[in-house]
C-alpha cells in the first residue's frame, strides 16, 4: 500500500514537471516567434525605404545602374525569403549591396547635399538601429531556447516533442565583420 502511493505520488510529480517544462518550451517557441515578426515588420519597412533610395541616387548617378539593379534585387530576395535562413542570407546580401550604394554616394557630391537623400539616408540609419536591437532581442530569446533545448533535464522533454535548437541571426559574411573606413 505505501509502496503504491509513493509511486504514485512519483508519478504525478514527474507528469507535472512535464507539463511545467513543456509549457516552457511552448512560451519559448511563441516568444522567438514574436521576436522574429518584430523584427520582419522592421525589415518590411526598410524593404519600402529602398526604392525611394534607390530612384534618388539614379538621378545623379544613372550610369551606376550595376549597382542600383544588385540593391533591388537583394531587397527582392531578401524581402521574398520564406525561411529564417533564407531571410539571413537575404539580409547578408542586402547589407552589402546598400554599401555599396553609399559608397557610390559619395562619389557625388550634389547627391550627398541633396535633402530627400539625405532624409531617407537618415530614415534607414534609424531603421538600422531598430533591425539591431531586434535582432538582438531576438537572439537573446533564441539562445535561452537552444540552451534549455540542449540542457539536462529539460533536453528529455525537448526530443520527446521534437523542440529542435533554432538557427540565429548572425552575421555570415567575413565583410560585413570588417571595420569600417572613416575618412575625415
Amino acid at each position: 500500500m505505501l509502496l503504491g502511493i509513493i509511486l504514485i505520488s512519483i508519478a504525478v510529480i514527474l507528469v507535472i514537471w512535464g507539463i511545467g517544462m513543456y509549457n516552457g518550451f511552448i512560451r519559448m517557441k511563441n516568444r522567438i516567434e514574436e521576436a522574429f515578426a518584430t523584427m520582419d515588420v522592421y525589415l518590411k519597412k526598410r524593404y519600402d525605404l529602398i526604392p525611394n533610395l534607390v530612384e534618388t541616387v539614379k538621378g545623379y548617378a544613372a550610369h551606376e545602374s550595376g549597382t542600383l539593379s544588385a540593391v533591388i534585387q537583394a531587397r527582392n530576395i531578401a524581402s521574398g525569403a520564406n525561411t529564417i535562413e533564407g531571410r539571413i542570407e537575404g539580409e547578408t546580401m542586402l547589407n552589402g549591396a546598400l554599401k555599396n550604394l553609399f559608397a557610390v554616394a559619395e562619389a557625388y557630391p550634389d547627391l550627398k547635399a541633396n535633402a530627400n537623400f539625405l532624409d531617407l539616408q537618415a530614415q534607414l540609419r534609424s531603421m538600422e538601429d531598430e533591425i539591431a536591437q531586434s535582432r538582438k532581442y531576438y537572439n537573446a530569446v533564441v539562445k535561452e531556447f537552444n540552451t534549455k533545448t540542449e540542457a539536462f533535464p529539460s533536453n528529455l522533454i525537448a526530443g520527446i516533442f521534437h523542440f529542435e535548437r533554432r538557427k540565429l541571426f548572425e552575421v555570415n559574411e567575413e565583410a560585413e565583420r570588417e571595420a569600417v573606413p572613416v575618412h575625415f
